[in-house]
C-alpha cells in the first residue's frame, strides 16, 4: 500500500548499509520510503551476506576512491535536483564520511529545503561496533549537517562523551549535539515495563512509548529513521509523526515476535508503516532549556 501523501514527494538519497539477508540497513530503508510513495536513489557503504548480529561473516567495502569516484558521479547527476532527503546510517569505513558530507552539502546548493537525516548507527549498550574512527568521522563531519539525528541512548553518550542515565541528561546531550531535531531512540521510559522515544527540538519535548516486547531487534533503528522522514516529509506534525513512527516500528517487531521470526517480517507488515494500530503513549515534558511545557 502506498501513502498518497508521499507519492509526489521528492526522491530520499539513503546511504547505508547492504545486506543479502534479512530487514536492516538500506533493505529496511529502502523498502519502507518506497511502501510510503517515495522514489529512493540508494548506495551501499558495505555489503554482508546477514547482520553481524547472527555471527561473523565477510564484507565488501568498496575502496575509499570506488567510494569517492560513485560519489562524485552522483554529485553531477543531471537529475540531483530531484532529490529532496538523505538518510545516511551504517559507514563501511571512516573515509566514506567525507565523501558523503561533500554530496549533501552539493544536494542542500541544489535544494535548500532538502533534509538531511543522520542516523548515527556505531553502537548499542555493548559498545562501539564500529572503529573509533569511524565512529569520530560521523559525530565530526555528518551530525553538524545534518537537520535530523536519530541516535540511540548509548550513540548519543558516546558522541557526547556523557552518561545518559535519564532524561534530563538525555534531553541535555541531545541540545548539545547539534542537529534542530534529534529523535533518541531507547530513552528511559516513565512507565514499568516500557521502552520509549524521546522527541527534542530547540522548543518541544515529548516521549512516545510502548510495552517492551521481546523480539527481533536488528533494523529497528533504520525503520524508525525511514518512517519519521517520511512523516516529516509529508507535513506531518512532529507529535503526530512521533506517534506515528514509534506504533509503526513497534507493531513490525510485535508481529515479527509472534511468528518467532529472527528478523523483522517488513514484507508481511507493509501496512503497519502507514496504518499502525498499535497503542502508543505519548506525553509532553519539560523542555530542558526554558523550563516550560512545550
Amino acid at each position: 500500500m502506498q501513502n498518497s501523501q508521499a507519492s509526489d514527494r521528492n526522491a530520499v538519497l539513503v546511504i547505508s548499509s547492504h545486506v543479502v539477508r534479512g530487514s536492516v540497513g538500506n533493505r529496511a530503508v529502502v523498502f519502507a520510503l518506497e511502501t510510503l510513495g517515495h522514489p529512493v536513489w540508494a548506495v551501499p557503504t558495505v555489503i554482508l551476506p546477514w547482520h553481524p548480529g547472527h555471527g561473523p561473516a565477510k564484507r565488501i567495502i568498496p575502496s575509499e576512491q570506488e567510494f569517492d569516484d560513485l560519489i562524485a558521479d552522483l554529485e553531477r547527476a543531471p537529475w540531483l535536483g530531484e532529490v529532496g532527503a538523505v538518510l545516511t546510517g551504517f559507514l563501511g569505513q571512516a573515509s566514506q564520511a567525507a565523501s558523503i558530507a561533500r554530496l549533501v552539502e552539493t544536494i542542500k546548493t541544489k535544494n535548500p529545503n532538502a533534509l538531511y537525516l543522520c542516523d548515527p548507527v556505531i553502537g548499542d549498550k555493548e559498545g562501539l561496533y564500529v572503529s573509533e574512527a569511524t565512529a569520530s568521522a560521523v559525530r565530526d563531519q555528518l551530525l553538524p549537517l545534518a537537520d535530523i539525528a536519530t541516535p540511540n541512548r548509548f550513540e548519543l553518550a558516546w558522541l557526547t562523551g556523557v552518561p545518559l542515565e535519564d532524561n534530563k541528561t538525555i534531553m541535555e546531550a541531545a541540545l548539545e549535539t547539534g542537529p534542530a531535531t534529534m529523535l533518541v531512540t531507547s530513552a528511559v521510559p516513565m512507565m514499568t515495563g516500557s521502552t520509549g522515544n524521546l522527541l527534542l527540538t530547540p522548543t518541544l519535548a515529548m516521549m512516545a512509548e510502548h510495552r517492551h516486547v521481546d523480539g527481533p531487534t536488528n533494523g529497528l533503528g533504520d525503520l524508525t529513521s525511514a518512517i519519521f522522514l517520511s512523516r516529516i516529509m509529508a507535513g506531518l506534525p512532529l507529535e503526530k509523526a512521533l506517534q506515528a513512527t514509534t506504533a509503526a516500528v513497534f507493531e513490525v517487531m510485535a508481529r515479527a515476535a509472534k511468528r518467532g521470526a529472527d528478523e523483522l517480517m517488513l514484507e508481511a507488515d507493509s501496512s503497519s508503516f502507514s496504518t499502525p494500530m498499535a497503542m502508543v503513549q505519548v506525553r509532553r515534558l519539560v523542555h530542558p532549556t526554558k523550563g516550560l511545557r512545550a
